[in-house]
């Protein structure tokens, strides 16, 4: 399994990215997709989840309202679409994969029921 995040960069604040990952070697419409970031000095932290179908969505409350998760699999891609960016965004972001396929429950918003991980990008957001 790999997972490919792509996306970040720099941006002053108000502003938006999208962030992709791109996952192979995994049968991705079977698996619930998360978001999450890690800033400096500080623990990783939810982001945003949706499960296997795009049906269901999960975000955090720092982010609801701002932020878009969404998937193709078609394309084996998930997406994060990242509006009104604040400068307690920056960190780095990390797509991850749910270690149990057709899940039936909720999204997952702990990092411990995730099992592969991309290997995270970089977004700076300046005042």
């Amino acid at each position: 399994v790999q997972l490919q995040a792509s996306g970040g960069g720099l941006v002053q604040a108000g502003g938006s990215l999208r962030l992709s990952c791109a996952a192979s070697g995994l049968t991705f419409s079977s698996y619930d997709m998360g978001w999450f970031r890690q800033a400096p000095g500080k623990e990783r932290e939810f982001v945003a989840a949706i499960n296997w179908s795009g049906s269901n969505l999960f975000y955090a409350d720092s982010v609801k309202g701002r932020f878009t998760i969404s998937r193709d699999n078609a394309k084996n891609t998930v997406n994060l679409q990242m509006n009104s960016l604040k400068t307690e965004d920056t960190a780095v972001y990390y797509c991850a994969r749910l270690r149990r396929s057709r899940n039936y429950g909720p999204p997952s918003q702990s990092s411990d029921e995730y099992d592969y991980w991309g290997q995270g990008t970089q977004v700076t957001v300046s005042s």
